[in-house]
């Protein structure tokens, strides 16, 4: 089943179902009318808008228009909780060495996790807008599942049975206020802004064999303007898996229906298939060349991020979003906007 939610002026948006292909969509009105009430009540209502799903792909379903990704917000446009991982080990390991840090010790021991802003996501072809391009902006794609609830002390694989649904994400950053940040010990916060989603969530079940071991086996496709970044196998190199992440946040604490946890940037050891941001690049480049001469993201440049299917189709659609300065219509206007 695909997921998606549509503009309604409102803060959550209106549910609906979309097709497999993408090309069209049906409002899941008398169902649900917003992702987290489907979240709360997953078991009696996910199997009516599979129904319902089906009728669509039949060409069958009553009410169906045409999908617009440019009409839909976040999948889940806010969110209880966003935790974001960093279950690739070559990314981690490229970035620290590229800076002259050492590598934690207990890397592939213990996942690597922060907790975002989880009230105010883009939706996919939103701009992303910033007001200092000296922030050193730089996109990071990667995947993400949004939870059914998952009680405190769940086992990693009794965790991956609360996976609901698949997304891709656009986790900006702005990596000029990373290192003060980090230095502080207290972590991510400003460098951290509202991050993006392609427009539909998938249950797991549609990406068939793609689905296996608690990752996605598909690859994702990063371009900025038009050009390459990378097309990054987004299995192999994932260490720790969805139910394991998932165990981690569980720890200490009950994670409740609607939470979302990302996988970190996708990354793998063959340098050939690229990168998925332009930190990983610029790594690679301080490596082999001692200087980073890749540029941080500048304002009208455009990022894209998609992932394909075994029979080509895009999965997810696609997040094309363009980088835009806040000062072109004021900050504060751009902040009472969104208000």
């Amino acid at each position: 089943m695909k997921l998606a939610t549509l503009k309604d002026g409102s803060r959550d948006g209106q549910l609906a179902v979309v097709s497999r292909d993408l090309t069209s969509a049906h409002f899941a009105t008398g169902i649900a009318t917003r992702a987290q009430q489907l979240l709360d009540d997953w078991n009696f209502l996910s199997p009516q808008l599979e129904d319902l799903y089906t009728t669509l792909n039949m060409g069958k379903a009553r009410h169906a228009f045409a999908f617009d990704p440019r009409a839909c917000m976040a999948p889940l446009p806010r969110a209880y909780q966003w935790a974001d991982a960093s279950a690739y080990p070559s990314h981690v390991r490229r970035v620290l060495h590229a800076r002259g840090a050492e590598v934690p010790a207990g890397l592939l021991q213990v996942p690597l996790m922060y907790q975002g802003g989880s009230d105010d996501f883009l939706g996919p072809c939103d701009d992303a807008v910033f007001a200092d391009s000296a922030w050193g902006i730089d996109l990071e794609s990667e995947l993400a599942v949004i939870t059914g609830d998952v009680a405190m002390g769940t086992a990693p694989d009794a965790a991956l049975e609360a996976v609901r649904l698949l997304m891709l994400v656009n986790d900006w950053s702005l990596r000029a206020l990373v290192p003060a940040e980090v230095a502080s010990g207290f972590g991510f916060l400003q460098s951290k802004p509202a991050t993006a989603f392609a427009p539909v969530a998938v249950t797991p079940d549609e990406l068939g064999p793609a689905w296996r071991g608690g990752r996605v086996h598909l690859k994702v496709s990063t371009q900025v303007n038009g050009e390459r970044l990378g097309e990054v196998e987004s299995g192999a190199g994932m260490h720790f898996h969805f139910g394991q992440l998932l165990a981690h946040l569980a720890r200490t604490r009950n994670v409740r229906a609607g939470a979302i946890v990302g996988s970190g940037t996708v990354s793998h050891d063959d340098e050939a298939q690229g990168v998925s941001c332009l930190a990983e690049r610029r790594a690679l480049e301080m490596i082999r060349d001692g200087q980073a001469t890749s540029e941080w993201l500048r304002f009208g440049d455009v990022v894209r991020i998609e992932v394909a299917g075994a029979e080509g189709q895009s999965v997810f659609g696609a997040i094309e979003q363009r980088v835009r300065g806040a000062q072109a219509e004021g900050f504060g206007a751009v902040q009472a906007k969104a208000a």
